[in-house]
C-alpha cells in the first residue's frame, strides 16, 4: 500500500536525520523550522505555519522551544499585532551555516543522487496536491 510506504519512510527519514542533528542539538521538526527561516528569515509565524502546512497553534510550541535556545525571537508585528514576527537570531544563522552538512550526509546516506532526489520529492508533492485538491472538493 502506498500509503504505508509513505507513512514508514516519513519515520525512516526522522531516524536518518537524528544522528545528524543530535549533535546541533535539534530535533527533526525544529530542523524543518530552522530549514524555512534559513531560506527566508523574518517572516510571520503565519506564513512559516502555511509553508510547513502546520496548523499556527502546533507550530507555535516549537518556535517557542527555538526561541528558549536562543536560535530566534518571536515579536508582534508593530503594524498589525495580530501577527507574530519570527526571526533567527545571530546564532539561529550560525547554525545555519554549520547545518549543511546535514543535508549532505543525508542525500549520501538516502543513495539517491541530488537530481533522483529532487525528482522523488516533486512526485510526492505533486500526490500531495492532487490529494488534498480532492479532499477539498469532497467537502
Amino acid at each position: 500500500m502506498l500509503c504505508f510506504a509513505l507513512y514508514s519512510a516519513g519515520h525512516a527519514m526522522q531516524q536518518a536525520y537524528k544522528p545528524l542533528l543530535d549533535p546541533l542539538g535539534l530535533t527533526y521538526p525544529q530542523y524543518l523550522v530552522l530549514s524555512a527561516l534559513w531560506a527566508e528569515d523574518n517572516r510571520t509565524l503565519g506564513s512559516l505555519a502555511v509553508q510547513m502546512q502546520l496548523a499556527s497553534n502546533t507550530l507555535t510550541p516549537l518556535v517557542k522551544r527555538l526561541e528558549a535556545k536562543g536560535l530566534l525571537t518571536r515579536q508582534r508585528n508593530p503594524t498589525d499585532e495580530r501577527q507574530v514576527l519570527i526571526q533567527l537570531t545571530a546564532e539561529g544563522r550560525a547554525l545555519g551555516d554549520s547545518s549543511g552538512e546535514v543535508a549532505r550526509c543525508f542525500l549520501e546516506k538516502s543513495g539517491l543522487a541530488m537530481s533522483d532526489a529532487a525528482r522523488l520529492r516533486d512526485e510526492v508533492l505533486t500526490l500531495r496536491d492532487q490529494l488534498r485538491d480532492e479532499s477539498e472538493s469532497l467537502t
